[in-house]
């Protein structure tokens, strides 16, 4: 193979922009970069309005409920953000939020991070309907997108029980006893410098008509894919307008003092926060065409990949296959964090692999999103987790010591659900 080729061909050095331009608006490298732009843009539109803050904010200042409920909501408030948006990044300004609000109250910031991105990362790695994670791996693995939504529904709201009751019972320890703690003492600087603010206590007017808004778009959503058959198209479209009406709701409104060329600057952040995700799409993609591509009928390293493991567990019983799948993703996010970027770059490998060993597509989707969710918890590759971290002022080290058996127990869950997957022909 040559370093650098002529005439539309494939070279070493021409993986970048071949990958960034195959395929077609359906799927593949360019559709899904242009989808995961506007969408990501679209919510830049969404949160400079500054509603959806403001409400977090009202939820945490309300006095009127027990902590511990307090945490429930927002465990299921930041669970819903990942499954339903994929909030991955987006995490990152709540977290300094939520820290020193809990913090106040008598837990520490290690409760604050399980709430904001533990949540996010969990509801992630069930979603139904995600557009990062579950979406694009369903459409490279040509599985109908949004089926078996029940199962995942179920699924998350396991996972999310699960998190609320493990929260629960570590920040009740803490209230008992803070010197407890892991970052008891890192904690103290929040301490020191807590103040509450009048002014995070309420919504303001307009702020109802956008999260109105907001909720009608993802029922919109919802809607056009199970009843339209709605794709990467169509989507993009209801996401952009759903980002466009409602910053022109804030500007008229005047939220966050909006104004039509802050709102251009908005979504251009938007997009620039998700570049980096669009242009892993891209390079998997390139990477993928240098190995021959991923057509099943041609000669390619990736089919000779496939054939070898394949026939390693040809003998194998399709649930122990299953399982492997959840350990391949779950090592290999380690070095690709970015959910589509890995669905771009594992699934043309694991959907035929699937066929082989007998396992269901939609089983290795599966395998993928709790792969690739649950290891975000605590892989210190992921610029969302470490973001987190610097704004709770939580050291990674602390963080291990203290995730590393949450990472057991989600592995376990994971490990079960994959195999009930298997054993019920989902």
């Amino acid at each position: 193979m040559p370093f650098f080729a002529e005439g539309g061909d494939i070279g070493l050095l021409n993986f970048a922009f071949e990958g960034m331009v195959s395929g077609t608006k359906w799927g593949a490298s360019i559709g899904v970069f242009a989808f995961v732009l506007l969408t990501g843009g679209a919510f830049g539109l969404i949160f400079a309005s500054g509603s959806v803050e403001r409400l977090l904010r009202l939820v945490i200042a309300r006095k009127a409920i027990p902590g511990s409920l307090y945490l429930a909501i927002l465990c299921l408030m930041f669970s819903l953000g990942g499954a339903v948006f994929g909030m991955g990044e987006e995490v990152i300004p709540f977290t300094l939020i939520v820290v020193p609000a809990l913090i106040a109250m008598g837990y520490d910031s290690i409760t604050a991070v399980l709430v904001t991105y533990v949540a996010t990362q969990l509801g992630f790695a069930t979603s139904w309907m995600n557009p990062f994670g579950v979406s694009i791996a369903q459409g490279i693995a040509d599985v109908p997108l949004m089926s078996g939504s029940l199962p995942r529904m179920a699924l998350w709201a396991v996972v999310t029980l699960c998190l609320v009751v493990y929260t629960h019972y570590y920040a009740r320890r803490v209230l008992q006893n803070p010197e407890s703690s892991l970052p008891y003492k890192s904690d103290s600087q929040h301490r020191a410098t807590l103040d509450a603010s009048e002014s995070t206590t309420a919504l303001v007017r307009g702020d109802g008509l956008v999260l109105l808004l907001f909720l009608g778009g993802i029922a919109w959503m919802v809607w056009g894919v199970v009843s339209r058959g709605y794709f990467l198209p169509e989507i993009a479209t209801q996401f952009f307008t759903v980002g466009l009406v409602i910053a022109v709701v804030a500007i008229l409104f005047r939220l966050n003092g909006l104004t039509a060329n802050r709102a251009a600057a908005a979504f251009r952040e938007g997009a620039q926060q998700l570049l980096p995700a669009a242009m892993v799409v891209a390079f998997a993609k390139g990477v993928v065409l240098l190995l021959g591509g991923d057509d099943a009928t041609s000669p390619s390293v990736l089919n000779t990949v496939l054939h070898s493991v394949g026939s390693a567990l040809a003998d194998v019983p399709a649930v122990l296959s299953a399982w492997v799948m959840l350990l391949f993703q779950t090592v290999f996010n380690f070095f690709i964090t970015s959910g589509s970027g890995q669905a771009a770059l594992t699934m043309p490998i694991m959907a035929p692999l699937a066929d082989v060993v007998g396992v269901t597509r939609q089983t290795a989707v599966l395998a993928f999103q709790l792969g690739d969710g649950f290891s975000n918890v605590i892989v210190p590759t992921s610029a969302a987790l470490m973001g987190c971290l610097g704004a709770a002022r939580l050291e990674w080290g602390i963080w291990v010591r203290f995730a590393l058996p949450l990472i057991g127990w989600l592995f376990l869950l994971s490990s079960v659900a994959v195999m009930l997957a298997v054993l019920t022909g989902f």
